[in-house]
Formats: structure tokens, sequence, C-alpha cells
């Protein structure tokens, strides 16, 4: 009771509090006269000095004048802290040391469990990182050797204490122990990996790259030959100053960006814009993963490239760009992805060798602690996505991919429509001029209206317009007029409508092409998929499984539910053109990839 009532630094204790700490969930019937009789014995056994009132909806106690040692050590702990902040090494470690010398044994050690359970943990907590900051001072005043010892029992009693063991690291390091310092992160990452599933995090990177490159220079407190009485601008320059592992300076090679140029001028999509760089721009304690899809031609890739330039300002460390597909729709495997992305990190020592564990390992080591946002474009699926992640908190990945991806949550995603027409009229202006389709409204309607809001139909119909300025609109407008011949007329260059979407057709299973073969028969109306099983052969469960295999892929829209509760599907029209295109070639092989 007494210390439920000093833990409350005379705030009003409620009496469910004071239950819950004497007796947890299972509390006697005669609860609140046991505590009225606790608090009249603690009246009598502390004196006139200490004053114990009844406040509803609890007590309250006070003792002015009176020494309390969890509070002292609170005091000497956040004076310490401060002093550490500013750099006054010897008065810190003299603070902390007197903040834990307080400390005699467990803390609370004869409460009931109830309360134990509560309140230990905290304050353990609290003593965990004064300790920390008091051998943080420590290595600041060059008592490296004096420490070791202490963090390497430390290190095996809290193993997943990543400060510990980034301060053992340093510790090891500055004396002269280079491998023992590695295996003890080594070490570190296994055990993170084995109890907690995660990779080292941001103190523990940053040391290991330190080492690697010897980025881990003088203690604070020690000057330079011929300095007088502290550090010279030599050693500023060398390496940064360091008062502990958590602030260790990582020298690594400035990263440029490897955005690829934008082909045009990006029109509309603000929305989207807006909210992926937000999201970019704004820190959340957690890896940043976002994720851009949508169906073939859509513009995902535009869109992250343009994201990811406005946002760049907020990763000074580089913005990469990686394909993760080859021109004709088939995945690179992750390791060739990796010696890429490595290479633009400044890691010029990739060996075409390497297996891929150790890629990802040193992959993750360079980016972790570094602010750096990795685009990766066209990803085909988790197992692939996995190994190209970049780890630790300050590195963000934006992923575009035609489907949906377990890696990047649903409130990380955003899904690109097809554009409205009046971005799409914005994108044929930006090559044709606004004047040129002033003259013949209808035909650019009609332009429009047949590329459907696909910015890759659009960018091959104003590319066809500004190579072809002499001819009339209703000359495009009418060569795409006939469904029949329209794929094969979105084709201009390396740009062809058809070649975008086979990749995500070869990605099928031999239920989604036979039912993707038959939505030439759905139109763009809605139908459900008793309507498929008709026009496919397939019964309606094998058909409805087929049907959300071409959702996933990105080929099929969810539209509503009828009026019977019956999931209701539409198709695009582009889409729909394909699968007609299959039929009539008799492409079902090609697009299955024989």
């Amino acid at each position: 009771m007494l210390a439920t009532m000093l833990l409350a630094h005379g705030k009003v204790v409620p009496d469910s509090r004071l239950t819950a700490m004497l007796w947890g969930w299972d509390p006697p019937a005669t609860a609140n006269a046991q505590i009225y009789t606790y608090m009249s014995r603690l009246r009598r056994y502390l004196g006139l000095d200490v004053e114990i009132s009844r406040r509803p909806p609890g007590y309250v106690l006070t003792a002015p004048g009176a020494s309390i040692d969890l509070q002292e050590f609170e005091r000497l702990d956040r004076l310490g802290r401060e002093a550490l902040k500013q750099r006054r090494f010897p008065d810190a470690q003299r603070l902390l040391r007197q903040a834990l010398d307080l400390w005699h044994g467990s803390a609370l050690a004869n409460v009931t469990e109830y309360m134990q359970d509560v309140e230990l943990p905290r304050l353990d907590e609290a003593r965990m990182l004064t300790l920390e900051s008091r051998i943080e001072a420590d290595l600041a005043l060059g008592l490296h050797e004096q420490v070791t010892a202490e963090l390497t029992s430390l290190v095996a009693e809290y193993p997943v204490r990543e400060r510990l063991r980034a301060q053992l690291m340093t510790a090891l390091y500055r004396g002269g122990r280079q491998a023992d310092a590695l295996r003890v992160y080594y070490e570190g990452r296994a055990v993170l990996a084995e109890q907690l599933g995660v990779d080292p995090g941001e103190a523990l990177g940053s040391t290991y790259q330190a080492i690697l490159v010897g980025g881990i220079g003088r203690p604070e407190a020690e000057p330079e030959p011929g300095a007088a009485g502290a550090p010279g601008p030599s050693a500023v320059r060398a390496s940064a100053p360091v008062t502990g592992p958590v602030s260790v300076p990582v020298s690594v090679p400035a990263v440029t960006s490897t955005l690829p140029g934008e082909d045009r001028e990006f029109v509309g999509r603000e929305e989207e814009l807006n909210e992926l760089v937000r999201r970019l721009m704004t820190p959340t304690g957690r890896p940043r993963r976002l994720l851009v899809t949508g169906m073939p031609g859509v513009g995902k890739t535009a869109l992250a490239v343009r994201a990811a330039s406005e946002g760049a300002e907020c990763f000074p460390d580089g913005v990469l760009f990686a394909e993760l597909c080859h021109p004709d729709g088939t995945p690179k495997p992750p390791a060739a992805v990796l010696r890429g992305l490595l290479r633009a990190l400044g890691d010029q020592a990739v060996d075409t060798s390497e297996e891929l564990d150790d890629l990802v390992r040193r992959y993750r080591t360079l980016t972790s602690g570094r602010r750096v946002l990795v685009v990766l474009d066209d990803a085909v699926g988790d197992l692939q996505l996995a190994p190209l992640l970049p780890s630790g908190t300050q590195a963000a990945a934006l992923v575009t991919s035609r489907s949906r991806l377990s890696r990047v949550g649903g409130a990380d995603t955003v899904t690109l429509p097809p554009m409205t027409d009046d971005e799409a009229l914005e994108l044929l202006a930006g090559s044709a001029g606004h004047d040129r389709l002033a003259d013949d409204p209808d035909a650019t309607d009609d332009l429009i209206a047949y590329c459907a809001g696909l910015p890759l139909a659009l960018t091959i119909v104003a590319a066809k317009l500004a190579a072809r300025h002499h001819w009339p609109l209703a000359r495009f407008a009418a060569r795409l007029a006939d469904p029949a011949h329209r794929l094969a007329e979105l084709s201009f260059g390396d740009a062809d409508l058809r070649r975008a979407i086979l990749p995500s057709v070869r990605r099928l299973d031999h239920p989604a092409l036979v039912a993707l073969a038959g939505l030439s028969a759905a139109g763009t109306e809605p139908f459900a998929a008793a309507d498929a099983a008709v026009w496919t052969g397939l019964d309606e469960h094998e058909a409805e499984a087929a049907l959300e295999a071409l959702v996933d892929a990105a080929l099929l829209d969810l539209d509503a539910l009828d009026a019977q509760d019956r999931v209701l599907y539409r198709c695009h029209e582009a889409v729909s053109l394909f699968a007609t295109w299959m039929t009539e070639s008799d492409a079902l092989a090609l697009a299955a990839g024989a």
C-alpha cells in the first residue's frame, strides 16, 4: 500500500487501483474495509509528518520534506542526461553514477506480484536507460577498456538490447579488437532474427558500418595530438564526434539519384501524388513501404517516379530506381537487382558469384540508418520483393506492381484508376496542342473515349499526333474506331499497349487464361461468375476462382453486388480488346508462355 501511494507522486490513488495492486483480479468482499484499515495503520506508523487524506475516489499521501529514492534517482538521471546532451561528460558520468548508486538490488522486491507486474517493467527500463547513458559518458571519456568487461556481462544478460551491444562493439574496436567487435554484431543479428524476427536497427547497423570503414574516431574527451585541450578541426573533419554508438558517423560515398527521366510532362493524378509524397516525407517510426498498383498501362511508373522526385529532399543519401522485370516482362532475379543497388550505394566490390543471402546482408547493412529511397518498379510478387526492401526506419521503399502484395499493407497501397476525361485531354494537348484539339472537338472526344483513360494509350496517340501533324484528328479517330484493329493501332515505336498487357497474361494459370479469353463476350458491362461459367465452360466455382485471379492480376475490376448479393465484375475496355485478340488470333498458347 505504501509503495503504491509513493509511486503516485502526491496524486490521488483511486480505490480501484489500490485494490488491483493488493489483490489483482480477485479481491475479497471486504476489500474496501481492509484498505481503510491499512490506511489507519500507515498513518500510525508514519507519524504526524506524513498526511494520508481521503479524497474520493481514493486516497492521497503528502510527505513534505521527505526523501524518496525513486524521485532522487529521476532527478539525478534528468540532470545527467542534460549534461550528456550538452557534452559535459565528466558531469554526466558523475550524476548518472549517483543515480545508479541509489539502486540496491531489484526494485519493489517485497510488494505483491500484482504490483510487480504493473510497475516493475517501467522501473527496470528506466534503470537500463540510465545505465546505457552512463556508459555513453564513459566511452566519451575514453574509458573503453574499463567498461568492456561490464558491457560483456550486460550483453549476455540482455542480448536483444541493441544499444548495449553497439556500445560493446565500440569499446572492443577502440581497444584494438576489431574481429571481436564484428563477432558481437553477427551474434546480435542472429539473436534478433531468432527471438524477434527482425533485422538490426540503426544503432547496430551504423556501428557495424562505421567499423567496416574505420569511422569510429577518438573519444570526444581525448584531444588530437598537438591540440590544446579539445579536438581540433582535423578531428572533426576526419571523424565526426562520437559520444557513443548511437551517434557513430558512417563514412559513405555520396549517392546520386538514379531515377529515370520523365518522357513527358506529368499530368493529373494530383490526389494520388500528394498522398504518396506526404507519406514518403513523414517518418512513422516503422519501415515506410508504399505500393502503387493498377492495370497495365495505367501510369504506375510515371506516378512513382514523380512522387520520388518531389520527395527526394527527405532522402539526402540517395534516390535509387530499379526495374524488376526485363523488357519482355520476365522477372529479374533478386540477386541481379541487388548488385545494381549495391553499386549505386557505393559498394563497387560486388562479386557476381556472391550468393543472394550475402548480397542481402550487405544491402541491409548499407541501407540501415541511411535516408535513402528505393523505387522498385514492376514487382511480380512478394518472393522477388522481400530481399530488395531496405532496412531501418530512415529508408523508404516505393513499389509498383500489377497486383497487390502482402508485404505492403492495404493502408499503404494506392490503387491507380484510369484517367478522367479532363486529365486525358490535358495529356493529349501537351503533344498536339490545345488549338489542334479544339478545331475538331468531336474527334478529340472519340480519341479520348477509345483510349479509355489509359495513359499508355493516350501517350501513344499523342506521339502519333505529333509525328503526323498534317493528319486531321478525324483520321486518327477513324483508325481507332474499329475494335478489331484498335490494339494494333495503339502501338508506336517501343510503346505498345498489347505488349504491355501480355506479361500479366503470361503469369496466369490455365483456368484464368480460359476465363480471360471468355471475357471477349463480356464487353464492359458488369457480370457475375455464373455468366462467366456460361462463356468459359467452367463450373461456377471454377469460374469465380479464375475471375478472382484476374482481379489479383489487375486485369479485372470488382464492381458491386447485385440484388442477389452476387459479386459483379467489370472488364476494362483494353482487356476486353485483348481477350478478343486472343480468341481471334488463337493466342492462348502464346499468352501461356508456349
